[in-house]
């Protein structure tokens, strides 16, 4: 199959080109008009497809709910977003709840069903501080466990690829020392961290931010602390929901400038009621409402609990409200999360020798078709 386009995403260019499939995989990329092609998208933008490391559910599923129906519903839909592979992402519960959720999320991934590919599962939490906890439950907040997060990996056989933690509680950094050679990305969220303990927490092996400014010890300017953090140390990926809801638009540029173009990561913090509508539901054991402006809070609160966040809005935001330059917007939803899970050698790109995982989007950021390794699962 060859598609093309005038305007297809090359090496953080604009280039008219084709692109050739075969097997799933980009065989070869071609310039525009060089064969005869099965689609030609005019100026319509060809992109790699969105990745999407911090989601927690959609459609009426949430990842500890372990319902296997729920998530091929969910996996079936995403595409619709542009999103192309994505992390189920858990809540603090108990470890029986946890192990059942990790277990059925690595027995559907195993099954590649129809729709985006799990490429990973993000464990966010129990190992975090209970004065940012946020919508975690606090019952379930533990202090680090090596041999019960073991047990986690093992249950979810070997796809749990990123974690969140509150590293302050990790005094001799022997727990991110031990995740880390297990091939598993550390986070720093929902935690009281001041800037030196950060600093030290990435040093010893951690990997980046969860939620960048929420749910963490907020910067100051004689006590950077969290937050400070992640702006000022370049090489530790910082996550961020751009929904206007949780970060303004004048702090996410801010963000984007202070890490540049490789290393912020968009993600939705989606819950089960994207897709849905207005309403309360139950999270992590915990009431949570949706408001006419999409955010989601604990039940009569102004607590925020995460988002209903579609990601080509997300990606429509950061250029066009928070006014960041383009090829760092793409970056962070395609290449820059490869990168966190040690995929960027075949995701987040296109190229030749890639998985054809591509996303077709209008001037308005509409999705209009989506291809996972190189089979339509979403024409608009």
């Amino acid at each position: 199959m060859i598609i093309q386009s005038t305007r297809v995403y090359l090496e953080e260019l604009w280039v008219s080109a084709q692109l050739e499939i075969e097997n799933g995989k980009i065989v070869t990329i071609w310039p525009y008009n060089t064969k005869a092609v099965d689609k030609d998208y005019g100026d319509h933008r060809i992109l790699p497809g969105f990745i999407d490391t911090h989601c927690h559910g959609a459609f009426a599923f949430d990842t500890n709910d372990a319902d296997e129906e729920g998530l091929l519903r969910w996996l079936k839909q995403i595409p619709q977003e542009g999103v192309t592979s994505l992390c189920p992402t858990t809540i603090t519960q108990s470890e029986e709840v946890l192990t059942k959720a990790l277990r059925k999320v690595a027995e559907v991934a195993a099954k590649k069903p129809e729709g985006a590919n799990i490429v990973g599962i993000h464990l966010e939490g129990p190992y975090l501080c209970t004065l940012y906890k946020g919508a975690q439950p606090e019952k379930y907040i533990v202090m680090p466990d090596i041999e019960q997060f073991k047990r986690y990996h093992d249950a979810s056989n070997g796809l749990l690829k990123i974690m969140t933690m509150a590293v302050e509680n990790d005094k001799n950094y022997a727990f991110i020392k031990e995740v880390k050679k297990m091939g598993v990305a550390i986070n720093i969220g929902h935690s009281a961290a001041t800037y030196a303990e950060s600093l030290f927490a990435l040093a010893n092996g951690a990997n980046g931010f969860t939620h960048t400014f929420n749910g963490m010890s907020p910067f100051n300017h004689r006590e950077p602390n969290l937050a400070g953090a992640a702006m000022q140390i370049r090489d530790g990926y910082a996550e961020i929901i751009t929904d206007g809801i949780h970060v303004s638009w004048p702090v996410v540029n801010l963000l984007f400038r202070a890490k540049g173009k490789d290393h912020v990561v968009m993600i939705t913090d989606a819950l089960q009621a994207k897709g849905v509508g207005e309403g309360r539901y139950v999270f992590g054991g915990q009431e949570i409402d949706i408001k006419a402006n999409g955010g989601a809070y604990l039940a009569n609160s102004n607590s925020l609990a995460g988002s209903t966040l579609r990601f080509n809005e997300s990606l429509k935001n950061v250029i066009e409200r928070a006014g960041v330059e383009e090829v760092s917007a793409i970056n962070a939803c395609t290449i820059n999360p490869a990168k966190v899970l040690h995929m960027d050698d075949v995701k987040g790109r296109l190229r030749s020798g890639y998985d054809a995982d591509i996303v077709v989007l209008d001037r308005d950021y509409e999705v209009l078709e989506t291809y996972v390794l190189g089979q339509s699962v979403y024409c608009k």
